[in-house]
């Protein structure tokens, strides 16, 4: 493998402590996990205190003001050891970054350092039952009762939705402006009129609560609007390259990982007199799987680096997800393959890597709508121009 420089001697050290953690706190108890279809709130706190959570929360907000990159570790190291939950990526990627980035002061001192300590939970309200991809489909609306929001619709497919304490909610805020019109507002789920439903039962990612979630007459106070109203689709947009870079950082560890499980396994497995390992079917197999792991890993880094930077573009992060997701999905599939009948066995890594990979092609973004990002780019937006090449 080509060498990784993004990372710092003190990431290094950071990541050795998360593995640490992982290995005692996460892997023993996972099966369990997976089993309950949801985490004890208890691994939640215990990650705060460990400072596993919302890391690139400043200081001033209860965080320890790391840099992007310590994130990354906790990301890449619960995918090495195939955990499907806790959502902590969810909690400090996406919501913990939308307040931060877009909150005001009262509204950061209010939230975050909950959230850092694992105190307050977090997930992230937009899908609906007939809006995926298309935000703008949205049907959950916001309207404002004097100094209160009052909040009516359903949201379905929430990560983290059983144990939520704070949703950050998309919403259509102005019935004349039915596409455009989007304002962002965080909901307390201890609010009279919200309700969870049901822990939907999912092909994979078993260990992630994922659930429906009800909003009739919710009140919120109107300081729990997140920025300006109705200019929720331009922060959904800055935010999103953020979310889809998140998914391509964990497909490259998980397909690094199935590749050298599998490895392993053939060099151990016989087959006519002869390990799986000597057949020249296997040798090219994953020869070509290995490679495309390398290339896209230098890519993924390079998309980290840009992040850091505060530089990487929708089109890029685009890319970063629609190549990484498909690798993702090949690599467990072929890896599967070569498993054989193994490989359809859940107490087998390579069983529960297929099951988890499906959605990584749909969540954050269908593949679809990131090679229409790509192509709109490519050709120029209604005959406009592209942007300047990097």
């Amino acid at each position: 493998m080509i060498p990784r420089t993004i990372f710092q001697s003190e990431h290094d050290t950071f990541r050795d402590a998360v593995r640490r953690f992982v290995e005692t706190e996460i892997a023993p108890h996972h099966a369990d996990w997976e089993e309950a279809g949801q985490v004890p709130r208890e691994i939640w706190r215990k990650a705060g205190a460990a400072g596993l959570l919302c890391c690139a929360v400043p200081e001033a907000y209860g965080g320890p003001g790391a840099d992007f990159l310590y994130n990354v570790v906790v990301i890449e190291e619960l995918a090495r050891c195939g955990a499907s939950g806790p959502g902590f990526a969810i909690h400090s990627d996406m919501v913990a970054t939308y307040i931060q980035n877009f909150g005001n002061e009262e509204q950061k001192r209010r939230w975050l350092p909950g959230m850092v300590a694992g105190e307050i939970i977090g997930a992230l309200g937009i899908t609906e039952p007939a809006a995926g991809s298309d935000v703008r489909g949205i049907r959950t609306t916001v309207r404002r009762d004097g100094d209160a929001l009052v909040i009516n619709g359903q949201k379905t497919y929430i990560s983290n939705g059983q144990l939520a304490d704070i949703v950050v909610l998309v919403c259509k805020s102005d019935p004349a402006r039915p596409r455009d019109a989007i304002s962002l507002v965080v909901v307390e789920t201890d609010r009279p009129g919200f309700a969870r439903g049901r822990r939907l039962k999912k092909l994979g990612m078993k260990a992630q609560d994922t659930s429906e979630l009800f909003f009739d007459e919710v009140r919120v106070p109107a300081g729990n609007l997140l920025g300006e109203e109705h200019q929720g689709f331009r922060y959904l947009t800055r935010n999103l390259a953020h979310e889809r870079l998140v998914q391509a950082v964990r497909s490259a560890v998980v397909a690094e990982v199935t590749i050298a499980q599998t490895v392993e396994y053939v060099a151990g497995r016989k087959a006519f007199g002869h390990s799986l390992a000597e057949f020249q079917n296997t040798q090219f197999k994953l020869a070509e799987l290995q490679a495309a792991a390398v290339a896209a890993r230098v890519f993924v880094d390079r998309c980290i680096e840009l992040q850091v930077a505060g530089r990487l573009d929708e089109v890029d992060a685009a890319a970063a997800k629609l190549m990484l997701t498909e690798l993702h999905c090949r690599v467990v599939d072929e890896c599967l393959q070569l498993h054989g009948g193994w490989g359809y066995m859940w107490e087998y890594p390579v069983c529960r890597a297929y099951a988890d990979a499906r959605i990584v092609k749909i969540a954050g973004g269908a593949v679809e709508v990131m090679k229409q990002i790509i192509a709109r780019d490519l050709f120029g937006r209604f005959g406009g121009t592209r942007r300047k090449a990097a």
